[in-house]
């Protein structure tokens, strides 16, 4: 087994990004238009959380990580070694940093391609220098790296294939090895547990069926025991708020036991995180975050109930993080993290998501009025650093991040970047030409070619606005929503398969013929589902949150002004 420290590097800090996704193009390229524009890079941005202070209620075991062995520490996440669970998350930046107890937190690492998911998972080989971490590509590679300190590890193994999965966790030891086991959970909702190994080039053993229905949950993490029987347990939060326990058997052909309620009321979270048994009673706590970005500690009783809740930082000290490790939502990364808007003048701003359900102030980037005039489009990423870019139609070729992609896109009217269409986590292209007929452009997963393109299908000239940024449904596949001019939306859900790569529409709504720009800006509060937003006539914004499945809240006013622009996206 080879070792080595992080060296990876990440690519460039700020990523091409754009205007409208899915919107009418604008007027074709003509001689008197600028030549073809560079990526437009968004400021480089890093929240700045505060520091992690719990009120555990028991004694520090300042011992448990340091006592060699197997199952020495409950905890999954304890990177500092004084018994407490810390915290490691990617930040909006798409780097990797963790925040501990002891405050020696700092940057994770190094990665060539932000992670989509983190799941810490604890000791796995008996060796005291601590804890192994897991981290999901966007297209499907889990990768394992052991020894982890607040800052570094060590690569240990690889394994492919893990995009057949919407969500991944690590409940704790379900079989009492003591060793953390994976469940991981399917597109069409199957769970499926991996029983942990201890060997570090095959840490996992061949998964076992847990039987399907658990795509009722949009949260599904582990607590670790909250029952005091000594095996894991497993949360799932429904779409309605619910918290549901699943109490571990010790059972390998029965793991988990039937469901009971924890209660209402956990919709107000947008990522439910566990820690570890913090205060050294043997039960494990959890963390959940709000819309204002504030952290709530909840107590494991020790009968599978938690106590009620404690603020753990100030009010909207933890907004700005997209995932933390080991949070119970469907991960997301590549798709658009914020909004464009060009001004009549051709000057570009910049508005990132909050994580909080919103937009942050707006940046300039590129030059007052050096916009005017581009037929462009606001894709999902279509390389590999999981940030948005940027499509331009110039004289009828195609440049992706000022990179020509190829001539002859002069007959679409309307380009859609939605993310990855055909299952094997490349950002893919739809593009709609005059008569109607929608085709599909496999992405190579660099943003350099397209494949050959894929006959959709006819009778999509009856909308006027097409849009996409990731999933929709909750299924962790990409979905596209469509208006017609009388206001009518359907949503089409994602297949992931290229040759037909949606189910039939179904209609979601009526009267979005109010809005004279309609914007799928991707997640703005990081629960893992796309989200939308809508422009009046009068510059008035409002948001529609995705509750799953294909579902949106009623709209929320979060700004105005925005009758300045004269395109969204």
């Amino acid at each position: 087994m080879r070792s080595v420290p992080f060296t990876r590097t990440r690519l460039g800090v700020c990523t091409a990004l754009a205007l409208s996704a899915g919107m009418l193009l604008a007027v074709p390229a003509s001689a008197g238009q600028p030549g073809p524009h560079p990526a437009v890079e968004k400021p480089a941005v890093r929240s700045t959380p505060p520091p992690l202070i719990r009120p555990l209620s028991g004694a520090a075991r300042q011992s448990a990580q340091a006592t060699a062995g197997v199952g020495a520490s409950p905890q999954l996440s304890d990177f500092d070694g004084d018994g407490g669970g810390d915290l490691i998350y990617r930040d909006a930046d798409g780097k990797v940093y963790t925040a501990t107890t002891s405050g020696q937190g700092g940057r994770f690492g190094s990665f060539t391609e932000p992670p989509k998911d983190i799941i810490p998972i604890g000791n796995q080989d008996g060796n005291a220098s601590g804890p192994e971490v897991l981290t999901l590509s966007r297209q499907g590679a889990l990768t394992l790296y052991a020894d982890a300190t607040p800052t570094t590890a060590s690569y240990a193994w690889r394994g492919n294939g893990w995009n057949i999965y919407n969500k991944i966790v690590a409940p704790g030891d379900v079989n009492d090895d003591g060793r953390a086991d994976l469940v991981a959970r399917d597109l069409d909702g199957n769970l499926y547990l991996y029983y942990a190994t201890g060997n570090r080039t095959a840490p996992f053993s061949a998964r076992v069926g847990l039987g399907p229905g658990w795509n009722t949950y949009d949260q599904l993490l582990g607590i670790g025991d909250n029952n005091g029987d000594g095996w894991a347990d497993l949360l799932g939060r429904d779409t309605a708020g619910t918290l549901w326990f699943y109490a571990g058997t010790g059972d390998k052909a029965k793991p988990f036991a039937a469901r009971r309620s924890l209660g209402g009321g956990w919709g107000v979270y947008n990522q439910i995180l566990p820690v570890g048994d913090d205060d050294g009673d043997g039960n494990g706590e959890l963390i959940a975050r709000d819309l204002k970005g504030t952290l709530w500690y909840y107590t494991g009783k020790g009968d599978g109930t938690l106590a009620g809740r404690q603020q753990l930082s100030s009010t909207g000290g933890w907004t700005g993080v997209p995932q933390f490790g080991g949070a119970g939502n469907n991960p997301v990364t590549g798709t658009k993290d914020g909004v464009l808007a060009r001004t009549t003048a051709g000057t570009m701003y910049w508005y990132r998501a909050s994580t909080g359900g919103g937009l942050t102030a707006r940046s300039q980037v590129g030059t007052a009025g050096g916009w005017a005039g581009a037929a462009f489009t606001h894709l999902s990423t279509m390389d590999q650093d999981a940030s948005s870019d940027i499509a331009e139609i110039y004289r009828g070729r195609l440049l992706i991040d000022g990179v020509d992609v190829g001539g002859g896109w002069g007959v679409y009217n309307t380009i859609v970047g939605p993310g990855d269409l055909s299952g094997d986590g490349r950002g893919d292209l739809l593009a709609r030409d005059a008569s109607g007929i929608l085709y599909l452009y496999p992405g190579n997963g660099t943003g350099t070619a397209l494949g050959a393109r894929v006959r959709v299908g006819s009778g999509w000239g009856a909308y006027d606005r097409i849009v996409g940024a990731g999933d929709h449904t909750g299924d962790g596949r990409t979905d596209v929503v469509a208006r017609t001019p009388g206001g009518d939306l359907y949503l089409y859900a994602g297949t992931g398969v290229a040759g037909n790569p949606f189910k039939g529409r179904l209609k979601i709504g009526t009267g979005w013929n109010a809005y004279s720009k309609l914007v799928a800006p991707g997640d703005l509060n990081a629960d893992g589902k796309g989200d939308l937003l809508g422009i009046t006539p009068g510059g008035d914004l409002y948001r529609y949150l995705n509750t799953s499945p294909g579902r949106f809240a009623e709209r929320v006013r979060v700004g105005n002004g925005y009758g300045v622009y004269n395109s969204m996206s």
